[in-house]
């Protein structure tokens, strides 16, 4: 058995040997966790010079729920001030090692709109359909230390539809741990998770990534997750121990009490530390059109 979660050092909530550490930090994390979607906003003035207190407001809920979502008091009326805010609001959360991603733009950011040409078409994201849970980057692990664990997810134009399942992915550990410790086991396996090998658009070959679904994050020594409710282009670890972990997983995101939904508009933005999330379908308007942008980190909000 694989008594630690990788990443972590022995003892602790990420021990699995270690059972009154864990019961101290599960009973404080259930106690803090927010209820409602109203109890992680927080309103910034200026998202190009974010105060001190909102700052810590978008802090304070990334520490209880490992998300925030911020509210913009004041409109930004064009694409260039959308990604001033972004870019602003990580620098002042001290995210600066940002993914390489292969949709980036050249600050970094990636427009989360229907593309039906180019390199982000056919890929999920870039439609109007529903994404099923995951969190961000799965597909692209290399190590705790160069793994994506913390994004900012900004809208600049809605849609009808589009909303959002979120759910910190502490809980989720707290969830399987609780029923049963085999399935952390299981899924912190260094090859409990494999996307396969993918040929892009332009003929290039992603190779395959193997990880772990729960790993520690080294700079902070907090829980992390990779993770798809993906059937198709994945593969579990060939263990009848990581299947039945991967079931209970699925069964968890289909009727946990304290998923949170919400649709973020115009001016509003989720920053956090990759948390699980989903995404219902939408209809883009006559004009416009959903546009998100987003940037993803290697390091986690404060």
């Amino acid at each position: 058995m694989q008594n630690v979660v990788e990443g972590a050092s022995a003892g602790g909530p990420f021990d699995l040997t270690d059972d009154s550490a864990y019961r101290r930090w599960r009973d404080a994390k259930l106690a803090a966790y927010p209820a409602r979607i109203e109890d992680l906003l927080v309103e910034i003035r200026d998202p190009e010079a974010l105060s001190g207190a909102e700052r810590a407001a978008i802090v304070e809920r990334c520490g209880r729920a490992n998300m925030a979502i911020y509210v913009c008091a004041r409109p930004l009326d064009d694409e260039e001030a959308n990604r001033r805010a972004v870019l602003a609001l990580g620098r002042r959360l001290d995210l600066t090692v940002a993914e390489d991603h292969r949709s980036r733009d050249n600050d970094g950011l990636v427009r989360i709109e229907l593309a039906d040409t180019g390199g982000r078409a056919g890929y999920i994201p870039y439609t109007n359909r529903p994404i099923a849970w995951h969190t961000d980057g799965y597909y692209n692990y290399h190590g705790p230390n160069r793994a994506v664990v913390a994004m900012i997810l900004h809208c600049a134009r809605d849609a009808d539809g589009g909303d959002n399942g979120l759910l910190d992915h502490e809980i989720a550990y707290i969830r399987l741990r609780d029923e049963d410790p085999g399935h952390i086991d299981a899924l912190s396996r260094a090859d409990a998770m494999t996307i396969p090998a993918n040929v892009e658009p332009d003929g290039k070959t992603r190779e395959a990534n193997a990880g772990p679904v729960f790993f520690v994050e080294p700079g902070s020594g907090r829980l992390a997750m990779r993770y798809t409710a993906r059937t198709r282009s994945i593969e579990w670890r060939d263990d009848p121990r990581a299947r039945a972990a991967a079931a209970a997983l699925t069964r968890l995101l289909a009727d946990e009490p304290l998923i949170l939904r919400a649709r973020l508009r115009p001016g509003m933005g989720l920053a956090c530390n990759n948390v699980l999330h989903d995404r219902t379908g939408f209809t883009t308007p006559a004009s416009g059109g959903r546009l998100l942008y987003r940037i993803r980190y290697h390091t986690l909000i404060a």
